[in-house]
C-alpha cells in the first residue's frame, strides 16, 4: 500500500483555508470537504487529484439507471452497481488504515470505513437524483433513501445490503446497549458527517502516539467547523505539549482553563497546573 506523506506547510495552510471556507458556505459540499481532509494526510493529492475524484463520482453516477423508481429501487440499484459490480465494501482490517478515512483513497481502493463508503454512496446517488442522506447510527454509519414513512436503510460497509428494522435495532443495541430511538434515523447534517470522520481519524492517531501529527491536523480541521466540542481546544493544547511545543501548549491550556472556570473552577485549576507543568519543561 502506498505510504502517505503530509503536504508541506504552505499547501497544508491552503487546504485548511479552503476547508474553513467550505465549512462556512451556505451549502457545504460534502465531497469537497472530505477531499480537503485527504489533502492534509496525503501530500501527493494535488488540485488535479481532487478534481479527478469529483469526476469519478460523476462517472459512477452516470452509470446508474435513470430514475429506477422508489427508495427501495434506488437502494437496490446502488447496491448492485457500487457493492456488486464495482466491489465497494469494507472489512475489519480497514479500521487499521488511515486510508480508510480518506475519500480519494476509498475511491481508488474501493475499501473504507462505513462512513466513507456511505459518503461514496451518498455522493453518487445524489448526483443521479436519488432521495439520499446519511444516517448516523451509533457505532455504524449507514445510508437512507426516501422520506421517513418509506425510509430504506442500506449498509455500504456490507456492499449496500438493505437493512431491516431489526438490523438497525441490533446495530444500536450492540453499540450502546440501548434501544433504537427514532431520532437516530434522521438525516445527518454534512458538517456532522465531516466531524465524525475527523473523530475517526483522531481515534486512529490516538492509538499510534508516533502519529500525533495526524491527530493535530484532525483537531485543527475540527476547530474550523462552525460547531465543535469546546474540549477539542484542550486536546489541541495537550497535543502541542506532547509534540514539544511547550509554550504554545501552555498558553492554550491557560485559555481553556478560563473557559472551564465559568462552570467548574476545580477543573480549571487542574488545567492551569498542567499549563504550569508544560512551561516547566522549558527549563
Amino acid at each position: 500500500m502506498r505510504p502517505l506523506h503530509p503536504p508541506g506547510p504552505e499547501r497544508s495552510a491552503e487546504w485548511r483555508r479552503r476547508f474553513g471556507d467550505e465549512a462556512r458556505a451556505e451549502r457545504p459540499d460534502l465531497a469537497a470537504l472530505c477531499l480537503l481532509v485527504g489533502g492534509q494526510a496525503d501530500g501527493e493529492l494535488a488540485e488535479s487529484g481532487m478534481d479527478a475524484a469529483q469526476m469519478e463520482l460523476d462517472r459512477l453516477a452516470g452509470e446508474l439507471p435513470f430514475q429506477p423508481g422508489g427508495p427501495r429501487s434506488w437502494a437496490t440499484a446502488l447496491a448492485e452497481h457500487l457493492g456488486g459490480r464495482l466491489g465497494f465494501r469494507g472489512a475489519p482490517g480497514d479500521y487499521q488504515r488511515l486510508q480508510s478515512s480518506l475519500l480519494h483513497e476509498v475511491l481508488r481502493r474501493r475499501r473504507g470505513l462505513p462512513i466513507l463508503l456511505s459518503v461514496v454512496w451518498m455522493e453518487v446517488a445524489r448526483r443521479a437524483g436519488a432521495p439520499v442522506y446519511g444516517v448516523a447510527l451509533p457505532g455504524h454509519f449507514v445510508v437512507g433513501f426516501g422520506p421517513p414513512e418509506q425510509q430504506v436503510l442500506v449498509d455500504p460497509f456490507d456492499g449496500g445490503r438493505v437493512l431491516t428494522g431489526t438490523d438497525a435495532e441490533l446495530m444500536v443495541a450492540g453499540a450502546t446497549g440501548s434501544p433504537l430511538d427514532p431520532s437516530m434515523l434522521s438525516p445527518a447534517d454534512p458538517l456532522d458527517v465531516v466531524l465524525r470522520i475527523l473523530n475517526n481519524i483522531r481515534a486512529w492517531a490516538a492509538a499510534r502516539p508516533e502519529r500525533s501529527d495526524v491527530a493535530l491536523w484532525a483537531v485543527d480541521l475540527s476547530l474550523l467547523l462552525p460547531s465543535h466540542p469546546a474540549r477539542l481546544r484542550y486536546e489541541r493544547a495537550q497535543l502541542l505539549v506532547q509534540r514539544g511545543d511547550f509554550l504554545t501548549g501552555a498558553t492554550e491550556l491557560d485559555a481553556y482553563a478560563e473557559i472551564v472556570a465559568a462552570v467548574d473552577e476545580p477543573a480549571a485549576d487542574r488545567v492551569r497546573s498542567q499549563a504550569h507543568a508544560a512551561r516547566a519543561m522549558l527549563n
